[in-house]
């Protein structure tokens, strides 16, 4: 199998690490989704040669993490394990033991997707609550960041992270607030914000005033893959390659050059996730050919 910069931690490796921070990082995809089955590896071949150099592929409850941590072993990539809000009402009473053989494992980044969804209400709110504080003191506990999700829940959001947060660092993945929310989140919390493909549907003004407002590095990108493609794919199943339509579109609406948004960008992501470092301890990035990596 073939890999983009593989190697060690000598010239060789220097260089892989230098090519990583130059390329884009997709931090937040769901590339074990069964919708991605019939395709994974064509899919990953075009994320390569858009230029995206490593994928983050997010777990939403306790199987779906072990699928996430599987497809990342399997194709070379990054992975989290989490309980999402929807899915709250099935985390196990002793969250912790059930996330520890994945969190254990060096290709897992983050603790999450988790947070709160008021929104759709598929698990009750005071649920939702206790499994955010949980994941936010499993996080401080292994000095891990958080991935969160926040749909109109963000009084009792911000209320949860003034309680619990302390010195914890995480992402507010698929951003879609304000920017007074946008202020709140980087200012009071040091959080980052996921900017993915909403940030190009019509209706997203508030996002673009508040992406325009606090620019490229406060912020990360994302897919959220197979969902929420941007323009000119909404509507059609997304996929990682597609960050590069909406790295354009950010540096458009922020007078940056397309170079200066992925690299700051990408460089924020290494440092929340520890990318660097992990792909230096195991002396592999992103697969050129995952066909030979097939079971």
């Amino acid at each position: 199998m073939g890999h983009v910069g593989r190697g060690h931690a000598n010239g060789a490796g220097a260089a892989a690490l230098s090519a990583h921070r130059r390329l884009m990082i997709d931090t937040h995809a769901h590339v074990h989704d069964k919708a991605f089955d019939d395709d994974r590896e064509a899919m990953l071949e075009r994320a390569r040669s858009h230029g995206i150099t490593q994928i983050i592929s997010v777990g939403c409850d306790l199987s779906d993490s072990v699928r996430a941590l599987e497809c990342a072993l399997r194709y070379h990539l990054f992975a989290s394990a989490g309980i999402h809000p929807h899915e709250a009402k099935t985390a196990p009473p002793m969250l912790e033991a059930a996330l520890a053989p994945l969190l254990d494992d060096a290709h897992t980044v983050a603790v999450g997707e988790c947070g709160l969804d008021y929104y759709y209400d598929h698990s009750p709110r005071e649920v939702q609550q206790r499994v955010l504080r949980e994941h936010i003191a499993l996080a401080k506990a292994r000095t891990l960041p958080l991935i969160f999700h926040q749909r109109d829940a963000f009084e009792d959001f911000t209320a949860i992270l003034r309680e619990e947060l302390g010195g914890a660092r995480g992402v507010v993945h698929c951003f879609t607030g304000d920017t007074h929310q946008a202020r709140v989140l980087i200012e009071e919390f040091g959080l980052l914000l996921g900017i993915g493909g909403v940030l190009t549907f019509k209706n997203a003004q508030p996002l673009r005033d508040a992406v325009r407002t606090v620019g490229a590095t406060h912020c990360i990108l994302e897919t959220d893959a197979p969902y929420l493609a941007p323009v000119p794919h909404r509507g059609t199943r997304n996929e990682p390659a597609f960050v590069a339509h909406t790295a354009a579109y950010f540096a458009q609406l922020c007078a940056l050059s397309r170079e200066e948004v992925v690299s700051v960008t990408s460089r924020n992501a290494a440092a929340l996730f520890g990318l660097n470092r992990r792909m230096d301890a195991r002396a592999s990035s992103f697969p050129r050919n995952t066909a030979s990596g097939s079971a």
